[in-house]
């Protein structure tokens, strides 16, 4: 069996594997849909059982071409950046309004939401002592500029947030660089959303952290920062962790350390922007809804085809493998393009708030925004009964190993669903690359593979697919 389970993988990565964009569209040209069959030994419960056929069909569809990963790089080729406040968002929305109607899906809709409108402008950070050399760095969205004439001023470096207090009297009129080295990105991204105000209230004129990832190569993160009410605000930037480094042995060696930073970013006032929805709608219970998808928007760096460009397109395509196989499930499936996750979360709210007591009836809310590398299962959040059915559902996915189901998952887009009782589901994958990219100009198309894509379409599709058709509704 285990040289049986290698086989039909090495096969099935030689049909989609490559991450060529010319083989990746040889491959919607090309490639069958192959029937594929249950690889592993598994105890099937009795959702699996009845959906065992139905689930190998929709994950040969899923994995027979490389049609997410064409339509992601498509995408982010086109438009590029998709930033909220930006008019390659709303153009991307554009396309995405005509492919979604190329694809004869249903009920395809949008409603606006007002989102914040952050510029970066033009920044530039020079080290002055004690050698002249440009540093690249990123402003931190939401942070605010410097005088026209910049900020110069000598620069002191701290590893800690304890680290600050014990320099505290030291800090005052200089330049507050954070080297903080990755551990998790929920620890360490406390200095990019914190650090600026902890800087001013010491007397800090400027603050820089450490970009927040656990790899660079000389690649600055971006990403949303915070003032505290009744702090002064100071501009905030990142750079990247060589420098970082840099800077602190130059501090260690006792030399001088004096920068010159540069930032034109500035809030104006909020824009006009959109949710996208489109749906399979239920045979029997239209009203009951599985909502899935993604943010549609990215940060202004890169192309957002990781974060999130991947997560909307994966979701996009379930629906299209649905309809290839004539696949209605008694409740509706829906999938949304939420707008303005990085920097507001105002899609998500707004998509909530325009539910009213639809939102009732949702039964369960998916989101894929973890980069859609190989896929593991899900996190999910909720009662014990949905998860012993959830359980139940997930060993459909076994074959293509992604049959995981964790305590506790969910995203910030369907957050505001899951406030309000609905159960949450957040798809799991291979991160081990996601914080590499994340927020920085290479999050690029070239970073995802299309078999790994394709096996989220599976394992979305699978998931979504049982939960809106079995006979009962997931329980609260």
């Amino acid at each position: 069996m285990k040289y049986l389970i290698v086989l039909i993988f090495a096969v099935l990565s030689v049909q989609i594997g490559c991450t060529s964009s010319h083989v990746a569209q040889e491959l919607v040209q090309t490639t069958p849909p192959k029937q594929v069959t249950s690889l592993l030994n598994t105890s099937y419960g009795p959702l699996a059982t009845q959906y065992r056929s139905v689930a190998e069909k929709i994950i040969s569809a899923s994995l027979a071409d490389s049609v997410a990963w064409n339509r992601m790089a498509e995408m982010s080729d086109r438009f590029g950046a998709r930033f909220s406040g930006t008019q390659n968002l709303e153009d991307a929305l554009d396309w995405i309004l005509t492919e979604l109607k190329k694809d004869g899906l249903e009920k395809i809709a949008s409603e606006e939401v007002m989102v914040p409108n952050w510029k970066r402008g033009n920044e530039w950070l020079k080290l002055v002592q004690p050698r002249p050399m440009d540093l690249p760095v990123l402003a931190l969205g939401g942070s605010i500029g410097t005088p026209r004439e910049g900020i110069k001023a000598e620069a002191i470096v701290v590893n800690s947030f304890d680290d600050l207090s014990r320099k505290a009297d030291q800090v005052r009129g200089k330049i507050l660089v954070f080297n903080a080295p990755f551990t998790s990105y929920g620890e360490t991204v406390q200095y990019r959303v914190r650090g600026a105000s902890l800087a001013a209230r010491n007397g800090a004129v400027a603050s820089i952290i450490r970009s927040v990832g656990p790899y660079s190569m000389v690649s600055p993160h971006t990403g949303g920062m915070g003032y505290e009410e009744g702090i002064p605000k100071i501009p905030a930037m990142a750079m990247a962790s060589e420098h970082a480094d840099m800077l602190a042995r130059m501090q260690a060696r006792g030399q001088k350390i004096e920068l010159h930073l540069y930032s034109e970013a500035r809030m104006e006032p909020d824009a006009k922007s959109r949710n996208v929805m489109v749906e399979i709608t239920g045979r029997e219970k239209p009203e009951e809804v599985v909502v899935i998808g993604g943010h549609i928007d990215s940060w202004d760096v890169g192309s957002g085809a990781m974060d999130d460009g991947g997560g909307t397109v994966v979701s996009w395509q379930v629906l299209n493998v649905l309809k290839k196989l004539g696949l209605r499930p008694r409740r509706t499936i829906r999938v949304v393009f939420w707008t303005n996750e990085e920097n507001g979360l105002r899609g998500g709210q707004k998509y909530m708030e325009n539910q009213g007591e639809n939102v009732n009836n949702h039964i369960l809310a998916i989101e894929s925004d973890a980069g859609v590398f190989k896929p593991k299962g899900f996190g999910f959040t909720g009662s014990e009964s949905a998860r012993r059915m959830i359980e139940d559902i997930a060993t459909l996915l076994n074959p293509i190993e992604s049959g995981q189901i964790l305590r506790g998952g969910g995203g910030a887009d369907i957050g505001p669903l899951m406030q309000k009782g609905v159960p949450g589901m957040g798809l799991n994958v291979d991160g081990t690359k996601y914080f590499w990219y994340h927020h920085t100009h290479a999050d690029t198309p070239d970073k995802l593979d299309p078999r790994e894509m394709a096996l989220c379409v599976a394992t979305m599709a699978v998931m979504a697919y049982v939960v809106a058709d079995m006979p009962d509704r997931l329980p609260r």
